[in-house]
């Protein structure tokens, strides 16, 4: 449905361009409610948002309205590790077994730490069939991938870790720092910025929570060949968008997939790491970390996705195949349904599309594609 929207919140007339296409994805029938923001040298330059939070269009989305930004939850599950990293507390070339014991079993007691964050452990899914309700059991979760073997040789190729790159990190950083990755991000990253950004949502934030709206093909993965490790990864267990209105969704820790936020939130903390690494005092991580993190660990075609993706720790790296602006020190992640984030460090900028009505794609979606060019070109 084609709908003629305010744009409501900060968009300066240098960024007119941006807000014309982010009106354009509403005009087009693209979008139900969503959130555009914009962090450059640290200052929120834009900061838009419109339509409603639900199917319905009866609740207008607001100023602090959250939704689930599924994998665009992985930079958060990712900047909490490499956050341990840039402390001394998690060594990238460990093996994941120094810090969790258990994990050296079935063949992989020599995967480093550097592989959970570049996609390339193999642990890219369950080996046995789990269910959803296995994936709010932390224990269960990170207990059954512990006694597993890898999908694939470790570190030959990535294969993207859907759901279990957040568990696998998750561990390594509770071994480390004591806290799970939910309390830790909240704790060093979430409360210290102030952005609004959940991994297990508090009830007390339920009101404002948006409806997600699911993707018009049904289950993730649903277009994979049976037996392939792309289904083997994305259909086990079988998910739903709608599986984001759940409370027990919500309220897990999920760290590959359940965060809650807003554009303005996730544009927040990567505008931090697009300042190198720190903003208004509060230290994500130091120059010399940053610069690891766009190291290429693998380049080639996805083995779960299917195609060609060049992984640093934790994010996808800008390239041909993936431009997603002019500069080479840019990187990024996306969700399933269409929310994104990404940091240039040339640029000295982060920005974020979050909405509710979910496309197709597993990571990013045109609509942010759209708004991003724009962006550019404003700049």
């Amino acid at each position: 449905m084609a709908e003629s929207v305010e744009v409501q919140g900060n968009c300066p007339p240098r960024f007119a361009r941006v807000r014309d296409a982010f009106a354009k994805n509403f005009a087009e029938g693209l979008e139900v409610g969503a959130s555009f923001a914009v962090a450059l040298e640290g200052e929120m330059v834009v900061d838009v948002w419109a339509g409603h939070a639900d199917a319905a269009r009866t609740r207008p989305w607001q100023r602090d309205t959250i939704v689930n930004v599924f994998s665009t939850t992985k930079a958060m599950g990712a900047l909490a590790t490499l956050m341990l990293v840039d402390r001394g507390e998690v060594d990238l070339d460990a093996p994941v077994a120094h810090y969790r014991p258990e994990f050296a079993a079935a063949g992989k007691q020599a995967i480093p730490v550097r592989q959970l964050l570049s996609h390339t452990s193999g642990v890219a899914g369950w080996a046995e069939p789990v269910t959803l309700e296995d994936l709010f059991d932390w224990k269960r979760a990170t207990g059954l991938l512990a006694a597993q073997a890898p999908f694939w040789e470790p570190g030959t190729q990535s294969g993207y870790h859907a759901l279990t790159h957040g568990f696998l990190l998750g561990e390594v950083v509770r071994r480390a720092s004591g806290r799970t990755l939910g309390t830790f991000f909240r704790d060093e990253v979430a409360r210290p910025l102030g952005a609004d950004f959940h991994i297990g949502l508090p009830e007390a934030h339920e009101p404002r929570v948006g409806e997600m709206i699911p993707p018009p093909e049904g289950a993730l993965g649903a277009a994979t060949e049976p037996g392939t490790i792309a289904a083997r990864v994305l259909g086990n267990p079988p998910i739903t968008g709608d599986v984001a209105n759940r409370r027990d969704w919500r309220a897990a820790e999920i760290p590959a997939a359940n965060g809650q936020g807003n554009a303005r939130a996730v544009a927040r903390i990567a505008g931090a790491l697009g300042c190198g690494g720190s903003l208004d005092g509060v230290k994500l991580l130091g120059p010399e970390t940053l610069a690891k993190t766009i190291e290429v660990q693998s380049d080639g075609v996805d083995l779960v996705l299917g195609w060609p993706l060049r992984f640093g720790l934790g994010f996808g790296l800008t390239s041909k195949e993936i431009p997603l602006g002019p500069n080479p020190r840019t990187f990024f992640w996306g969700g399933w349904g269409g929310s994104l984030v990404v940091v240039d460090l040339d640029a000295r900028l982060g920005f974020s599309y979050v909405m509710n009505r979910m496309g197709s794609t597993t990571t990013g979606d045109t609509r942010g594609f759209r708004l991003a060019s724009e962006l550019y070109a404003a700049l």
